[in-house]
Formats: C-alpha cells, sequence, structure tokens
C-alpha cells in the first residue's frame, strides 16, 4: 500500500472518529494514534505493505507538514498580545529551550549510560523541549482562560518549535560529521546563521504578501497567496539558501497575519482555510507515530521511555519555575503569576513537532530507534496523562 494512500485513508476514519471521541472526552490526537497503530498492524498482519519508509516519512513530515503546521500557528496568534509579551516569550523559547535541552540530555545520558552517546542525549533534549499547544488552546477556548495565559503558551510553543527545529537540525549534522567537527564557537555561529538567515528571508516572503494582498482584491486569491508565499519561504530558506524554512515560515505567517488583520473578510476565510490543512497536518503526524509504533518498543526501550518522561518534567520545571520567576523581576516584563506558571508547567504538552523531528532522524545513526522510541514515550505521556487532567488543573486554579 502507498503510504500517502495510507495516511488519507486513515484521516478519514479518523475524522469520522473524532465527534464520538469527543463525546468520549478522549483528545483526538491520542485516537489518532491508536487508529495508526491498529491500522498498519492490520494491514502488515495480513501480508500488506504501507510503504512506511525512512525517506518517504521524512519527506512528507518536513516538507509538507510541518510548514503547514507552522505557518497556521503564526496565523492565528494573536499578534497584538505577542507584541506585548514578547519578552517572556522570547527568553522561553530560545535561552530557555536551550537550558531545557542541556538538562534532558545529561538526564537521559546519565540514565540509559554509554551506549547513549552526547549527541543523541542533546538531539534528543532538543526534540522534547518543543511544546505543542494545540490540545491545551482547545480547551482554554471552552473555559474561558485569559487572553494573555492563552497567547504565552501558544507563542511560546510556536518560536520554540522553531528553535528546537533549527537545533535538531544542527545537532543533526554534526552526528553526521562524527560531533567533532564544529567548535562551540563554530555551533553557535552557524545556529544564529541558519535561524537569523530563516527570518530574514520570511521577512522578504512576509513583505511580498503584504505587497501582493493590496492589489489582489478577491479573497480566495488572497488565501491562495498566503499558502504559496508559506511553501515559498519554506523552499527558498531551506532549499535554496540551505537556512531555517520553519524560522522563514514562522515570520512569513506572522506578517501575513498583520496584513490579513485590517481585511476582515479575507482574515476569516483564511483563518478557516488554514484551520482547516493545520488540523488535517496535525492529525497526519499523529497517524503516522501510530503506524511506527511497535509493541517491541515498550519492552526493548522502556527504560528509555521512563527517563525520557522524567527528565522532560525535571527540564519543564526548571524552565518554569526558576527561569520565569528571574523574568519577573526584569524591568518593563509584566509578571506572569504563580497559577499561569503552574498552567504553563503541565500544559507543556509534547506533540506533532516532536513526532515530526523523532520520525526524521536517519537510519544510519545507530541511537536512532532509542530516540525515537524516548520521544514516542513522552508524547503518549502528554496524550494520555497531561492532556486529560488538564481541565481538573484549570478549574482548580481559575487561571
Amino acid at each position: 500500500m502507498n503510504l500517502l494512500l495510507f495516511i488519507t485513508a486513515t484521516l478519514v476514519l479518523g475524522i469520522a472518529l473524532e465527534g464520538p471521541l469527543a463525546r468520549l472526552r478522549i483528545p483526538w490526537s491520542a485516537g489518532l494514534v491508536v487508529v495508526g497503530f491498529v491500522a498498519s498492524e492490520v494491514v502488515t498482519g495480513l501480508g500488506g505493505d504501507i510503504g512506511l519508509r525512512w525517506d518517504a516519512v521524512h519527506d512528507i513530515v518536513f516538507f509538507v507538514l510541518l510548514p503547514v503546521l507552522v505557518f497556521e500557528a503564526a496565523l492565528n496568534l494573536d499578534v497584538g498580545h505577542l507584541r506585548r509579551n514578547l519578552p517572556m516569550i522570547l527568553v522561553l523559547a530560545v535561552p530557555l529551550l536551550l537550558l531545557s535541552t542541556v538538562i534532558i540530555a545529561g538526564l537521559l545520558r546519565v540514565g540509559i549510560g554509554p551506549g547513549f552517546p552526547w549527541m543523541a542525549a542533546l538531539f534528543t533534549g532538543a526534540i522534547l523541549s518543543a511544546t505543542d499547544p494545540v490540545a491545551v488552546l482547545a480547551m482554554f477556548r471552552t473555559m474561558g482562560v485569559s487572553p494573555r495565559l492563552a497567547v504565552l503558551v501558544d507563542g511560546e510553543s510556536l518560536f520554540n518549535d522553531a528553535t528546537a527545529i533549527v537545533l535538531a537540525g544542527l545537532l543533526l549534522a554534526m552526528a553526521a560529521g562524527g560531533g567533532a567537527s564544529m567548535s562551540v564557537a563554530g555551533a553557535t555561529l552557524e545556529f544564529l546563521r541558519v535561524f537569523l538567515g530563516g527570518l530574514g528571508v520570511g521577512a522578504l516572503v512576509g513583505g511580498m504578501l503584504l505587497v501582493l494582498f493590496r492589489v489582489t482584491a478577491e479573497p480566495a486569491a488572497r488565501v491562495g497567496l498566503t499558502v504559496s508565499g508559506a511553501f515559498l519561504a519554506f523552499a527558498l530558506a531551506e532549499g535554496v539558501l540551505h537556512l531555517s524554512g520553519v524560522m522563514a515560515v514562522l515570520a512569513a505567517g506572522l506578517l501575513a497575519a498583520v496584513g490579513l488583520d485590517a481585511r476582515r473578510e479575507v482574515s476569516r476565510l483564511a483563518h478557516e482555510s488554514w484551520g482547516v490543512m493545520g488540523h488535517l497536518a496535525n492529525g497526519a503526524v499523529f497517524l503516522l507515530m501510530g503506524a511506527t509504533i511497535t509493541l517491541d518498543m515498550f519492552s526493548d526501550r522502556w527504560l528509555a521511555m521512563a527517563m525520557g518522561i522524567g527528565a522532560a518534567l525535571v527540564a519543564r520545571g526548571a524552565v518554569v519555575f526558576a527561569g520565569v520567576p528571574l523574568m519577573n523581576r526584569v524591568p518593563g516584563v509584566e509578571p506572569v503569576p504563580a497559577a499561569h506558571r503552574a498552567v504553563l508547567y503541565w500544559g507543556g504538552l509534547r506533540g506533532a513537532v516532536t513526532i515530526a523531528l523523532a520520525l526524521s532522524i536517519p537510519l544510519e545513526h545507530p541511537w536512532w530507534y532509542t530516540a525515537q522510541a524516548t520521544a514516542y514515550g513522552v508524547v503518549l505521556f502528554t496524550l494520555f496523562v497531561q492532556a486529560p487532567t488538564m481541565p481538573l488543573l484549570l478549574r482548580r486554579l481559575k487561571a
């Protein structure tokens, strides 16, 4: 069976189950993992082949699904609230993400042992530091959570996803070169080049979109421009200039949001269209996770999974309960209250980006299976433990 056919067929089934899952209060993403797993087991058990090859999965996830997820999140971010909370969000998304990466890497290296090299531990730390607020934000809308808390969760996720993707790509490149081909200073400069260069490309594409919005009157055409702009930014940065395609999509999406906000009819159509595309892309990622899960993971890599869950919780605690209070003391930064910090901690779910990066590990690395299993363990914990218990926390804290 062709992989694209498998994704499409299971996604149709997953969409049909969305209503019943909601009535049972089961997160849709959790249901999709189960659908993907069961469907792949049935097909392979009957002697079929779903076409699950590393290169095909990598290309679908990295070149199709990630740009959609990032642009949709950027387009739906409240730009006004983002601007007011940008210092806190940027600190959470860059220096504190790097801190989280190091903490997770250190704990995994000690817990799993010398068979899990430092480069593998750092890569795993980076992908486990990327948060996914999709399930949490849906709860926020139904429970009337404050707009500031929503933009803190959403903004941190958007920017730290982009940072984690850039960092993970750099670490994979270093791992491919044996890990010793680049000094710390060289790695830092390369990170900044890829990160800031991607932002620059995205700003150019986003500026182009703002100009085209002025000369294009048809709402559907303007929405079409956003789709073209998202993939143009990614392809130009990633494929031509070897910069961060995700950072380019992020910058283009934020500028497109600014341009569309002044055009109510276009803005509504764009948000609805991108909402559907983002929903489907998010679902496809979780289906792929389910399809690539094996029962052997839980027997062979249970320790790595447990260590990953513990390390992720410890690192998140350091970021939220140590890093955020320090930022609260900075002049001009609006403090984040204790109740909001508790939500930021438990609401730091891992989802689509963590899965996408786990699926992107080349099979030539002997540690790929351990890293992927660790990431899957953490995502499963957030889907089946953290996400279902978030409403209880929100009601208790009245955030």
